[in-house]
């Protein structure tokens, strides 16, 4: 039996609904499925409106949105410009087929046409699948830095 076609490829807006449900499908696997406020409107205006604030490769599979991965730029004082992996996303039923790799490997290609000089992102420490994925690419796992973050009710009450 032939394997379904896997489309890697940069994002359109009409990418965003398809983007988002496996956002949601994310957010259920890592245990918190009411976090998710984003919208299908919010991600166009970010991703596809005035000012983009992030890029999205998507990988699609018989027109339809199986797996994606959302990057932005951001700069490092001490080594220049470079780029945050936010999210790859691979849909459950789709996993174990190389998407992931695709994805990661298309955001590599992005990170050298740019001349990026780091490549960032996160990884839960319980997620094991995540994190033998990227060891295969000899990625350096920091246990040092301590995460921060205010969320957007924090950001609203410290001008108040």
């Amino acid at each position: 039996m032939d394997e379904k076609k896997i489309i890697i490829r940069k994002a359109k807006k009409e990418d965003c609904a398809g983007a988002l449900a496996l956002i949601k499908e994310l957010a259920l696997f890592e245990k918190a499925p009411d976090e998710v406020t984003n919208t299908v409107y919010d991600m166009e205006q970010d991703g596809f409106g005035a000012q983009p604030v992030f890029q999205m490769h998507v990988a699609e599979c018989e027109n339809k949105i199986v797996g994606i991965a959302i990057y932005f730029t951001k700069y490092s004082t001490w080594k220049g410009k470079g780029v945050y992996l936010d999210d790859i996303v691979v849909t459950e039923s789709m996993r174990g087929k190389k998407i992931g790799k695709q994805l990661f490997d298309a955001v590599i290609e992005h990170c050298n046409a740019m001349g990026a000089k780091q490549l960032h992102w996160q990884v839960l420490d319980w997620n094991e699948p995540a994190i033998s994925f990227y060891k295969k690419y000899n990625a350096h796992l920091d246990p040092e830095w301590i995460n921060g973050k205010l969320n957007h009710n924090q950001l609203k009450q410290y001008m108040a």
